[in-house]
């Protein structure tokens, strides 16, 4: 797990605007009170949103996704297989029906806490 700190940070670093819109809604405990970490190492994976606490990892594509479905759909079943309930949004969906994704995250986090 150490060695994909750097990748992390690289890429906490290097947010796409879907990703820094989602964090102001998510950091510091906005979202039910939960715990979010943004692109936090999970396994052999970078999660773009984590939260422990409802064993809950929200995942931003953008267009390159679209051509890696595969290789996306074996990392979501290692994550679930690994406890955590993966719920993928595209960027474009994140900035045109931003209340929309919110209101998912929101039932995600209150579903996965009663776990």
């Amino acid at each position: 797990m150490k060695r994909l700190t750097p990748v992390a940070r690289r890429l906490g670093r290097d947010r796409t605007d879907a990703e820094a819109r989602l964090w102001r809604y998510l950091r510091n405990r906005q979202m039910e009170g939960a715990k979010f970490r943004f692109q936090a190492p999970v396994g052999p994976y970078v999660a773009d949103f984590l939260c422990v606490e409802a064993r809950l990892i929200v995942e931003l594509d953008g267009g390159q996704h679209g051509v890696h479905i595969e290789k996306d759909a074996a990392r979501t079943r290692a994550l679930e297989d690994a406890g955590y309930m993966v719920i993928r949004f595209w960027n474009n969906d994140v900035l045109s029906n931003n209340e929309g994704v919110l209101e998912t995250i929101r039932m995600a986090v209150v579903r996965g806490r009663s776990w």
